[in-house]
């Protein structure tokens, strides 16, 4: 378990915590994210590893509430159904267009060398709606672009977005998967990402995590400078 981030304003005791699990072969960044006052949590994308998965419940001491998924992909979601099963808890998420990546993880997994399975989330989420851990409330956003049905989570007053494969520290997603859409990427990112605020601090899918002011100054692909030049 990596990079425990604490992200509020207020003093002593965030409402929010959260800590990065990196899982299988492609180091997805599965994090956990528990509400303080009740010690209830969420896995987000426990795409594989469960051993390490597990390991991290165990040493925070938390209460697993349910799971959420950011999108359909195998290193987000690939195990996610059997460690629902073990564990007894729900899966939430991703948007409902994203079912036919579920739908193909045990194909997928023996490409990439992962172990998929197949499963249907007890919930799909749209744009608009909320999930709650513990007494945390995050806004769901649909984020279209990398995957038709991506969603990412977003904890308002902890200022902290949980933002799959839409974003990274200096890139953007992948496009050019099955029904991937640049224009519908960007047209994510900056007209539901940047309005959330400069200082919102993200966890990618992958690699670091950053801010959103950061990448609109420095990234190559959304950095306002850059998408104001090819207008």
């Amino acid at each position: 378990m990596t990079n425990n981030l604490s992200n509020s304003t207020a003093a002593v005791q965030p409402p929010l915590k959260a800590a990065i699990i990196p899982v299988t072969p492609l180091q997805q960044n599965c994090s956990l994210i528990w509400c303080t006052a009740t010690n209830k949590a969420a896995l987000v994308d426990p795409g594989g590893d469960l051993h390490k998965v597990k390991s991290a419940l165990a040493q925070t001491g938390v209460e697993l509430e349910k799971i959420l998924i950011t999108h359909g992909h195998i290193d987000h979601c690939g195990e996610a159904g059997i460690l629902a099963k073990e564990l007894d808890v729900p899966i939430e998420g991703p948007q409902k267009e994203d079912r036919f990546w579920i739908s193909q993880l045990a194909e997928d997994g023996r490409k990439y060398g992962v172990n998929g399975q197949v499963f249907e989330p007890d919930r799909w989420l749209d744009d608009g709606d909320t999930v709650t851990v513990g007494n945390l409330t995050l806004d769901v956003i649909h984020c279209p672009g990398h995957t038709p049905g991506h969603v990412i989570f977003y904890h308002g007053p902890s200022k902290l977005a949980i933002v799959g494969d839409v974003l990274f520290q200096g890139s953007i997603g992948r496009t050019d998967f099955p029904r991937g859409n640049h224009q519908h990427l960007i047209d994510a990112i900056t007209q539901k990402l940047w309005p959330l605020g400069d200082d919102v601090t993200f966890i990618p899918g992958h690699g670091p995590a950053s801010q959103f002011g950061h990448e609109r100054r420095t990234n190559a692909f959304v950095a306002d400078d850059v998408l104001a030049a090819r207008r």
